[in-house]
């Protein structure tokens, strides 16, 4: 089967003048661009069919004789990946941006919680600067999780380091004494 594109026509401003009757079914093998313009839709048929989209017609050849296929394709609409991959870079950028705070405080207060637990004599009253910052960790921490950059067991394990860092200072120093399990 020979079949090649010929023209498309926007049907929208050449509904009006296309016919298909009165067309001769003896094509010639290789039809010029002016035997093809000829070409047109009957007025029955609907220009609601076709207004959305773009007419192509082509000559195929069968056995014994030619046809003209006629195919509407829709015009493409716009597309909405492209808006999905922008709304997803601001989102990575976004949440990069509240991952890095995150990494950032924590640091602070595991480096803080570090030196403090160096310092040979360090007195209880070190921790409070220590715990501000843990608090305010904490509070970074949550908003993430308000704002869906973290999960909230992902918060919770980070949160919990902290405090379980901070716990080990106590007890290197003194300050607290956890427990004995039997006296639960």
């Amino acid at each position: 089967m020979a079949a090649a594109a010929i023209t498309c026509f926007s049907l929208s401003s050449k509904f009006g003048n296309l016919s298909l009757n009165g067309f001769s079914s003896s094509i010639p093998a290789a039809p010029s661009s002016s035997t093809l313009r000829s070409l047109s839709f009957s007025s029955n048929i609907s220009l609601s069919a076709f207004s959305n989209g773009c007419l192509s017609m082509r000559k195929t050849e069968r056995l014994h004789r030619y046809s003209v296929v006629c195919e509407a394709a829709p015009k493409s609409k716009v597309d909405s990946a492209a808006k999905r991959a922008r709304q997803a870079e601001k989102r990575r950028i976004y949440n990069k941006a509240r991952k890095s705070e995150i990494k950032t405080r924590m640091k602070k207060v595991l480096e803080a919680l570090d030196g403090l637990k160096k310092k040979a004599e360090a007195q209880s009253e070190e921790v409070l600067p220590i715990e501000t910052l843990i608090a305010e960790a904490y509070s970074v921490i949550d908003k993430a999780v308000r704002a869906g950059t973290l999960h909230r067991n992902t918060a919770a394990r980070r949160k919990s380091r902290l405090a379980r860092r901070k716990k080990a200072v106590e007890i290197h120093h003194g300050w607290y004494t956890p427990d004995s399990p039997a006296a639960a």
